[in-house]
């Protein structure tokens, strides 16, 4: 009964870390369990890709209702509700987290800002309802750019040359298939900021996961668990959209005085919108945190990367 008492004590200590590679990399030694790791990833391709098709259905009936088209202010309140809502795992005892850190906060600053631009790039397209122009048609990239990214890092998550060739086969094969049917009409803006938004998602991808497994190298009472990272980035986000959305024309003012507030309606789509943007960004994050750049750059991608085949049928 003690030896079971301190096994699970052991366990519990290790989960506190919030190192997935160890656990990831048990599981693929494991000839038993690792069958179960497509299996696994494809579930979590499933929920992903319903929630997003949930989130743009709930999108494309919340702004042109309600005329709120304000990418900034739903960047930043989607940071903060996901910065709340690990603080409730952490109260809870679910979530270990570290106070924030300063010297962490400056080696994620970079990502943090990266993942700052593409929030409001990726809102203000879906937003616009833009996002059926140059915006899909670059999501395909993504998983070629992240690895070009992981390569040039050195990053010991790399894929190897087998993967990358087919998944740069595969990636440029639907770009190519999507070009060819032709584009609706394209906002101007887009040839600079869909581009612009594939680069600095993959950055910003390939950085955090430099960053973790920096963490892995020392000693276990100063490692930064994989929480803590995405949780310290959250905090520099929320620095770095409240400065912009205190700078945009958009202010905070026109905002939060919007007719729509008035509404049980707008506030049931508003936070339907949030939430389910905190639970993708939290998926994409913990898989370029616990897996790697390539396989979040997937989870991201994968609906668009497959759907051009699945027209061809």
């Amino acid at each position: 009964m003690e030896y079971g008492f301190k096994r699970n004590f052991t366990c519990l200590r290790r989960w506190r870390r919030g190192w997935c590679p160890s656990a990831k990399k048990s599981l693929l030694s494991n000839h038993a369990l690792k069958p179960l790791v497509p299996t696994l990833f494809l579930l979590v391709l499933v929920i992903y890709g319903l929630g997003d098709k949930l989130r743009n259905f709930v999108l494309d009936i919340f702004v042109p209702q309600y005329h709120y088209p304000y990418a900034v202010a739903l960047s930043l309140a989607q940071v903060l509700i996901s910065i709340l809502f690990l603080k409730l795992l952490h109260v809870l005892g679910l979530v270990p987290l570290k106070p924030y850190s300063r010297s962490l906060g400056e080696r994620v600053l970079v990502p943090s800002i990266c993942s700052s631009t593409h929030a409001v790039l990726s809102m203000w397209a879906k937003a616009g309802s833009s996002y059926a122009g140059l915006f899909p048609l670059m999501l395909p990239l993504l998983p070629m750019v992240t690895m070009g990214f992981s390569f040039s890092q050195k990053l010991s998550s790399s894929p190897s040359m087998e993967i990358s060739v087919l998944m740069s086969i595969l990636g440029g094969t639907s770009f190519v298939i999507t070009a060819s049917q032709g584009l609706p009409s394209v906002d101007l803006l887009e040839y600079m900021y869909a581009p612009l938004d594939v680069i600095l998602h993959s950055l910003s991808l390939t950085w955090l996961a430099k960053v973790s497994e920096a963490e892995r190298h020392h000693s276990p009472d100063a490692q930064a668990s994989i929480f803590d990272i995405y949780y310290t980035q959250l905090v520099n986000q929320s620095w770095l959209l409240g400065l912009l959305w205190l700078l945009h024309p958009d202010s905070p003012w026109q905002v939060l005085t919007h007719s729509g507030w008035q509404s049980l309606l707008f506030h049931g789509y508003l936070h339907a919108i949030l939430l389910l943007g905190m639970a993708l960004n939290f998926l994409v994050g913990m898989s370029a945190l616990c897996v790697s750049p390539l396989a979040a750059a997937l989870l991201h991608s994968a609906r668009q990367v497959v759907q051009p085949f699945l027209q061809l049928m």
